[in-house]
């Protein structure tokens, strides 16, 4: 009977890192280059597919094509539904697994951490519906920009994904887009352009985890995934660690080959999972 009070209590554990690390490794390992509108990219989304339906989640492929700056091309994003009641308000958390074209970006953190993240939240969605209200989980292909942000020029899965959203009529806590989260030295920023009152909510989640400096609020603009559905209407912030390189504020891993798995640790996995948990149940009240 322990057990299975425990089963229904949702929470992110060591053994969840563990898998978000070896979903990452793998991504990185099998599946780089990844970018967007490829066939290594296809791939990618599959290996993703197969491994969170083996956690006993439904996985939804959703492909589409749309233009771009280099003609018209053929994406994937993924979805999995975990629904605990028709009224209950969804949580929305996004990740892109594509690589930034035309580099040699492995994408270990910008990318593979999270979207492995995503896969060790799937187990534990499936098995807990205590503590949480609805929740969706999208791997979103096509958020790096091939030559410049603009309508028509990254950022393809997320538009994709909250026009869908929209359509289905879902009421939505948040959205919670979650970036290049797996750093070992782990500063989360929260970018100034998300809604407010999800900032709050992670603050919140933060003190409660006793996470002190590892998250702010910060003067950070950001380009990212959570921005079609801010155009959309909904919720939404952005969860990302832009300190990631060599010395303190520097950044000079990303986008570049250095952006390997040495550079991303378990325990930063860990934390970040923790932290988006606390923010599904604080949304889920």
């Amino acid at each position: 009977m322990l057990s299975v009070l425990l089963a229904a209590s949702l929470a992110f554990t060591s053994e969840d890192a563990d898998l978000a690390y070896s979903m990452a490794e793998r991504l990185v390992a099998e599946h780089t280059p990844r970018d967007a509108g490829t066939r290594r990219g296809n791939n990618a989304a599959t290996c993703i597919l197969d491994a969170a339906s083996m956690t006993g989640a439904d996985v939804i492929r959703d492909v589409f094509v749309d233009k771009t700056p280099k003609g018209v091309r053929t994406f994937v994003n993924l979805y999995a539904e975990f629904r605990v009641s028709q009224d209950a308000p969804w949580t929305v958390v996004v990740s892109h697994y594509d690589t930034k074209p035309g580099t040699s970006c492995p994408g270990a953190n910008d990318g593979a951490s999270t979207s492995g993240l995503l896969v060790a939240l799937a187990d534990e969605l499936f098995m807990c519906r205590d503590g949480r209200g609805n929740v969706m989980l999208v791997w979103a292909d096509g958020e790096e920009c091939m030559e410049s942000y603009t309508e028509d020029d990254g950022l393809w899965g997320s538009r994709r994904a909250a026009s869908m959203l929209k359509a289905k009529g879902h009421k939505v806590a948040g959205v919670v887009c979650v970036d290049m989260l797996g750093d070992k030295s782990l500063n989360i920023s929260i970018a100034k352009n998300s809604t407010m009152s999800l900032v709050k909510t992670a603050l919140a989640a933060a003190k409660k985890l006793k996470l002190g400096k590892q998250i702010t609020y910060t003067n950070l603009l950001v380009k990212d995934d959570h921005l079609p559905f801010l155009d959309a209407g909904f919720p939404a912030m952005d969860l990302i660690d832009f300190d990631y390189g060599s010395v303190r504020g520097k950044n000079d891993y990303w986008h570049t080959e250095h952006d390997t798995m040495d550079k991303i640790s378990k325990k930063s996995l860990e934390t970040s999972g923790k932290l988006v948990v606390e923010i599904i149940k604080l949304l889920g009240k």
